[in-house]
Parts: C-alpha cells; sequence; structure tokens
C-alpha cells in the first residue's frame, strides 16, 4: 500500500518536533535571575526550548560547577568563571552580559536614610538599628566588596553587632520583616522584593559595578540550544529590560 507523500511529509514534520527542542539548565548569580525571569519565558515561546533556572552566590556557582554539577548555560562575573573557561566552561563562548551597581534599600513605609554622599551614608549605616549585605563567606560580590569598604572606611568594627548577614537570596526581605532597618545588595535584586524600597545607589566615590558574563557548559548536551539562549541574553534589544531591573548593558 502506497502512503500518500503528504502523509509521510507530516509524520516527518511532527517526529522532528520534539528532537528540536531542548531542556537547557541555567546556572545564574542571583543579580542576574531577574532579568532572565523577564528573558525566558519569550525565549522558549520562540524556540520551544525549555529552561530550569536555578540561582546562587558567585562563590555558590564556583563550588557547584567545580564539583561537577551539569549545566548548559552560567551567568557570572568573569573572575569567578576565568578559572572554569577551556575546561568547565567553552573558551570561545564566553561574553559580558550586564553590569549591575549596589543600591540601598528599606522597608516601604520607612524614613529614608540619607544617602546622598559617602558621609551621609556612613552616618545613616551607624545610626542604623540593624544592617543587613550579603554574607562575605558565602561568596556575594556585593558582601564582599561591602565588607572590604566598611574596613577602608574604619566603620567595620561598628557595623559588626549590627550586621545581618545573609547566607545567599534576596536581602531586602530582611528589612520587610524587620530583622534590619537598611539593606545593600545588587540593585536588580532589591527590585524584585515587596514592600522593600529603594532608596538609590550607593554613593558615586564608593559604588561598585559587578560585571555579569554568560557561558556555554563544554559538556553541554544541547551546545546549539544553548547558544541560542546565551545571544538572547546578549541581544542589545534588551536595554530597556535591564534598565528597568535595575541593571545596565555591559
Amino acid at each position: 500500500m502506497r502512503i500518500p507523500i503528504s502523509l509521510c511529509l507530516g509524520l516527518c514534520l511532527i517526529g522532528l518536533g520534539p528532537a528540536s527542542a531542548a531542556d537547557l539548565k541555567l546556572l545564574t548569580a542571583g543579580a542576574f535571575k531577574p532579568v532572565a525571569l523577564e528573558l525566558v519565558p519569550e525565549f522558549e515561546k520562540k524556540t520551544g526550548h525549555k529552561v530550569k533556572i536555578e540561582n546562587d552566590t558567585a562563590g555558590g556557582l564556583a563550588k557547584r560547577i567545580a564539583a561537577g554539577e551539569y549545566f548548559d548555560v552560567i551567568v557570572m562575573p568573569p573572575a569567578g568563571m576565568a578559572q572554569f573557561l577551556g575546561n568547565k566552561v567553552v573558551q570561545s563562548s564566553g561574553k559580558p552580559l550586564v553590569r549591575s551597581g549596589i543600591g540601598v534599600a528599606v522597608k516601604q513605609g520607612a524614613p529614608l536614610p540619607d544617602i546622598s554622599t559617602v558621609d551621609a551614608w556612613k552616618q545613616s549605616l551607624l545610626a542604623a538599628r540593624a544592617v543587613a549585605y550579603i554574607d562575605p563567606a558565602s561568596g556575594g560580590s556585593s558582601g564582599i566588596y561591602l565588607a572590604r569598604l566598611f574596613e577602608t572606611l574604619g566603620i567595620a568594627e561598628q557595623l559588626k553587632p549590627k550586621s545581618v548577614l545573609v547566607r545567599g537570596g534576596l536581602v531586602a526581605e530582611k528589612v520587610v520583616n524587620g530583622e534590619a532597618t537598611i539593606d545593600m545588595q545588587q540593585t536588580s535584586e532589591i527590585l524584585v522584593v515587596p514592600g522593600a524600597v529603594l532608596v538609590g545607589p550607593l554613593p558615586l566615590h564608593v559604588q561598585h559595578y559587578t560585571m555579569y558574563s554568560g557561558g556555554i557548559s563544554s559538556t553541554s548536551r544541547e551546545p546549539a540550544a544553548a547558544a541560542e539562549l546565551l545571544r538572547a541574553f546578549a541581544d542589545p534589544a534588551n536595554l530597556p529590560i535591564l534598565k528597568k531591573k535595575g541593571m545596565e548593558g555591559p
């Protein structure tokens, strides 16, 4: 019995459908997660691929990669990714995606601290009941920088008893639940916390921008789809979304 050509073609296309769609795993630093959550649904709709997003601190990501955890795409600071280029991350795939500065937040309705100058910001921290930021020991970029900055400014010992150190995640939740009165973290992570208000960025003279780069795993089972996702993240047309999420282009 002869099968009509049109039926054969239809069956072939049906067979190709599922094979052309990929399941991807994205490991990302927390600061980039809000951007990923905004971009991934459109990427999935456009390509048919599915993306599982997992986030951690930069230090946490480095430990997971070193331990051999499977992933397809990684987004983290380039300094942390450098050790994996050429082995666990394809050397030629690395590309800068965004940069993010550190912001200051308080609970909605609370008085806004003066952060207009470095000295005003210092006094606001010293007057605060409790100050929350990422625990440097967890490998979070903003926490590492702030701890060093407090030492440089000579206020580390004064802040130590009132510091609320967060191992990872959204530090601004600590001002919302009352554990802290001032929070400092990447601006993009502050903006996603309901009940937290962004006072503004750190004063310019002490501001610190963290770059986030993307790369493709050398063991990805779907390297072509992973490359598509990385291209979607690097698209210059994303700039309005980056700004909305408190980030900037690279």
